[in-house]
C-alpha cells in the first residue's frame, strides 16, 4: 500500500467513523410522553365505551398499541408522577402524598437520557415542588394550575399567559419541538396536561358541547356501599359532597348560592378576559337560573349534578384531544413519526358516577385502570392490543430500554419494550397498590393491596381494620365483597400469599407504612 493510500485511510475512516455515530445518534428514537390528568380510561373513545369521542387519541392505538390492563401504584396526582419518573414505587421514592416534598435530587428517567445525550423538555403540569431536574427545558404549572391565563414556570421564572391552559401547553411543545430543540439529537418530551383535572372548565369553543347527548350514569350509581365501610365513609358523592359552585359553575350573579368553594371559584372565573367572560355566561347563566328556580330534590338533583358534572368534564377532555392531534400531525410533517415513540396515558383513572363518585383514590377498577396507548412504527404493529398487566412504574425502564441506556438495578419497575412486540413469554401475573393520603380530603381510608387479572384483595387500616375480595370476571364493578365467602376460601388464602410475596419484592411494609402516616400528619399538623 503506498504512502498516499495510507494517508487517504487515515484522513478518511475517522470521518466515516464520526458519521456512523452521528446516524447512530439521530436514529435513536425520539420519546413524546403525553400525560393528562385524570383522564378516565372511559373516557378514551378506543375502548369502545361510547362515551363520548376523542379520533386523535385514538390514532396513538389505530397505528400502535392499546393497554388493556395498564394500572398506577397510588391512584393520587403528586405520587403517580413520582413513581412514573423514578420507577419506584411511592413508599421508596418518598412521595407517599400531595402534602410532603418530592426530592428532585434522586435519580429518575429523564436524568439517565439527558446523561446519554437526549435533549429533554418538560412542560405543563407536573405538581411536584422544586425545580425540576434532568430536563434542559422546563416550563411547568405552579401545583395544579389555572385553565384560564395559566402560571407557567419557564426554567424558573414566572410568567402568566394568556389563553386556555390546554392550548396554551401545546404551544409551548409545538414551540420547543420547532424552534428549540437541537435537531441533532434524540429528544425526550414530557407533555403533560392539566385537563380534566377538577374543575373541568371547558374551553369557551367546546361550552355545551355534550348538552343535547343523554348520557345516563352508570348502572351502579346509585350504590348504597353494602358491606363496605372504606366506600360508605369516603367524601366524594355526586349527591352529596360536590360543590355546585366550584365544581357546576353556579356562579350566580346575585350571590345566592354560597358554598364552601364559592370564593375559591370566584378567582377562577377572575382570571378570564371580558371576552370570555362574556361567552362563560352566555352559556352558563340560563343554567344558573334554570337551577335556582326549579327545586330539584332526592334522585332528580343527583341526576341533574351527574349530567352537569359529567357534560363540563367532557368537553375539557375535547381541547386535550385537539392537542394531541396537533402534536401528531406536526411529527408527521416534520419527518419525526417514523422514529418517535409517542405514549399517551394519564396519571390516574377517575370516577364518573361509578359508585356515585368523582376524583379517584381507591383501588376500585375506575380509579386504579388508567388508559394507556402506544404507538412506535419502527417497532410496533398498528392495531396491536395488549392484556398483561403494566403499571406507572414501567414507564421510567421502558424508555431507557428503547433508548438503549442500562436500567439501573434500584428501579421497581419492567421494561414493556419486547411485551408490546410479543416477545415475552413469562410476565407478571399480579399487581401491587398503596394508598396513603388520609385522614384528609375525600376522606378516603389508607389501603393496599394486590390484582390478577381476575381477582383484587384489599386491606383498609387506621382507623378500620377491613378486608375486601371481589371476582372482576363475575362481579366487575366490584359491588359485591366475597372476602369472607367459603366459596372463595382458597382463592382468599392465594391472594394473600401473593399480596405478602409483592410487599417484600417491593420492600413495603406496615413499618414503612407507619413510618409515612408520622410524616403525613406531622406535615398536615395532626395528631393520632
Amino acid at each position: 500500500m503506498t504512502c498516499l493510500r495510507l494517508l487517504l485511510l487515515a484522513l478518511v475512516l475517522p470521518a466515516l467513523q464520526s458519521c456512523d455515530e452521528d446516524v447512530a445518534e439521530v436514529t435513536r428514537p425520539n420519546i413524546v410522553f403525553i400525560m393528562s390528568d385524570d383522564h378516565a380510561y372511559q373516557a378514551v373513545s378506543a375502548y369502545g365505551t361510547g362515551l363520548n369521542h376523542t379520533p386523535n387519541i385514538d390514532r396513538i392505538a389505530e397505528e400502535g398499541a392499546l393497554f388493556t390492563r395498564s394500572y398506577v401504584t397510588n391512584s393520587i396526582c403528586a405520587p403517580s408522577r413520582a413513581v412514573m419518573l423514578t420507577g419506584k414505587y411511592s413508599h421508596i421514592n418518598g412521595k407517599v402524598d400531595n402534602i410532603n416534598p418530592f426530592d428532585w435530587d434522586q435519580d429518575n428517567f429523564a436524568k439517565s437520557l439527558q446523561a446519554s445525550g437526549y435533549q429533554t423538555a418538560l412542560v405543563g403540569k407536573i405538581h411536584l415542588d422544586g425545580l425540576p431536574q434532568g430536563f434542559d427545558y422546563s416550563n411547568v404549572l405552579p401545583g395544579q394550575g389555572q385553565y384560564y391565563s395559566p402560571v407557567f414556570i419557564e426554567n424558573g421564572i414566572k410568567k402568566t399567559i394568556p389563553g386556555y391552559i390546554t392550548q396554551v401547553t401545546t404551544d409551548i411543545v409545538l414551540d420547543w419541538l420547532d424552534t428549540k430543540r437541537d435537531k441533532e439529537k434524540p429528544f425526550l418530551m414530557l407533555y403533560h396536561q392539566k385537563a380534566p383535572h377538577r374543575t373541568w372548565m371547558p374551553e369557551e369553543k367546546y361550552l355545551g358541547l355534550f348538552d343535547t347527548v343523554q348520557i345516563d350514569p352508570p348502572a351502579n350509581f346509585f350504590d348504597d356501599y353494602e358491606g363496605r365501610p372504606a366506600a360508605a365513609g369516603q367524601e366524594m358523592s355526586i349527591y352529596k359532597d360536590i360543590d355546585v359552585v366550584y365544581d357546576l359553575k353556579m356562579l350566580d350573579k346575585e350571590e345566592e348560592l354560597q358554598t364552601r368553594y364559592r370564593k375559591a371559584f370566584q378567582g377562577r372565573y377572575d382570571r378570564m378576559t371580558e371576552e370570555q367572560k362574556a361567552a362563560w355566561d352566555a352559556y352558563y347563566d340560563p343554567i344558573i337560573e334554570d337551577f335556582k328556580s326549579t327545586k330539584r330534590e332526592g334522585e332528580e338533583l343527583a341526576l341533574w349534578k351527574f349530567n352537569r358534572y359529567i357534560r363540563d368534564y367532557l368537553s375539557t377532555i375535547q381541547s386535550v384531544d385537539d392537542g394531541v392531534g396537533q402534536v401528531l400531525d406536526y411529527l408527521k410533517e416534520n419527518d419525526l413519526e417514523e422514529n418517535t415513540i409517542v405514549v399517551y396515558t394519564s396519571d390516574q383513572g377517575f370516577y364518573l358516577g361509578e359508585h356515585g363518585w368523582f376524583d379517584k383514590r381507591f383501588m376500585y377498577e375506575e380509579s386504579f385502570r388508567m388508559p394507556l396507548l402506544v404507538k412506535y412504527p419502527k417497532e410496533i404493529k398498528p392495531g396491536t392490543v395488549v392484556d398483561e398487566l403494566v403499571q406507572n412504574l414501567d414507564f421510567a425502564p421502558t424508555f431507557l430500554d428503547y433508548a438503549g441506556v442500562d436500567i439501573p438495578e434500584e428501579i421497581q419497575g419492567e421494561s414493556f419494550k419486547d411485551l408490546v412486540n410479543g416477545k415475552v413469554d413469562e410476565w407478571r401475573e399480579a399487581i401491587y397498590y398503596a394508598y396513603y393520603e388520609y385522614p384528609g380530603e375525600h376522606r378516603v381510608n389508607r389501603h393496599y393491596g394486590v390484582g390478577t387479572d381476575r381477582y383484587k384483595l384489599m386491606h383498609f387500616y387506621y382507623d378500620l381494620d377491613y378486608w375486601e375480595l371481589y371476582d372482576l370476571e363475575k362481579d366487575p364493578t366490584e359491588m359485591n365483597n366475597i372476602y369472607d365467602d367459603a366459596a372463595y376460601a382458597e382463592v382468599q388464602q392465594e391472594m394473600h400469599k401473593k399480596l405478602e410475596e409483592l410487599r417484600v419484592q417491593y420492600g413495603d411494609s406496615d413499618e414503612a407504612n407507619e413510618e409515612s402516616l408520622n410524616r403525613y400528619l406531622k406535615a398536615k399538623n395532626l395528631t393520632r
